[in-house]
């Protein structure tokens, strides 16, 4: 539980940090960077979990994000977007759960945030905190051992053209990889005494 907490709350959510490169998934590159989309944040959580022996892998769903904001909207053209999460084996089952939204995220916004027992599937709620519709799941793609990178690419091409288009002019990115701020999140920090 505590690497889920450390995932969701020390690496920011960041929709609009995209740089269509190979590196980004990497777990190293997400920690180095502090911040990341869902399916960078869930592969951090599926790698530090099998660092600590627990199996663990990607899963990959179509979501329908009712609180989007209008510059959201407007720059991904839809309201469905391909969603991340963690799946992981503890108790002697998998368990599902998204770490994507990061607290002060969550504050601002008026979100609930997620949390998790380890027990349970944790995927993003349905309602915010102003009882306001939130996240729907529309369909579960499955789970994979390791990132499908050319799938990803092809469906966020697919789904978010234009968006995509502007990212590989090097537009729509408030980061580009050759900005990237120092370190910002410290790997020890992800392996607290006394385990996952």
């Amino acid at each position: 539980m505590r690497l889920y907490y450390a995932v969701r709350d020390r690496i920011r959510y960041d929709p609009a940090f995209c740089n269509l490169s190979r590196e980004q998934f990497r777990a190293g590159a997400v920690l180095a960077q502090g911040r990341g989309f869902c399916i960078p944040k869930a592969l951090l959580l599926a790698t530090l979990a099998r660092a600590q022996g627990i199996p663990a892998a990607l899963g990959l769903a179509d979501v329908r994000n009712h609180l989007s904001t209008p510059e959201m909207l407007e720059g991904m053209d839809t309201d469905r977007f391909f969603h991340g999460y963690t799946v992981m084996h503890l108790q002697g089952k998998w368990v599902k759960v998204s770490p994507a939204f990061n607290l002060s995220m969550c504050e601002r916004f008026r979100v609930l945030p997620l949390e998790w027992d380890g027990k349970q599937d944790a995927l993003l709620h349905p309602y915010d905190a102003l009882d306001r519709r939130h996240m729907e799941y529309l369909a579960d793609h499955g789970v994979i051992w390791d990132l499908p990178y050319e799938l990803v690419m092809a469906t966020l091409w697919a789904r978010f053209p234009g968006y995509m288009a502007r990212l590989a002019q090097g537009e729509g990115g408030r980061v580009q990889p050759s900005r990237v701020a120092p370190a910002t999140a410290d790997p020890a920090a992800f392996f607290p005494p006394g385990g996952a």
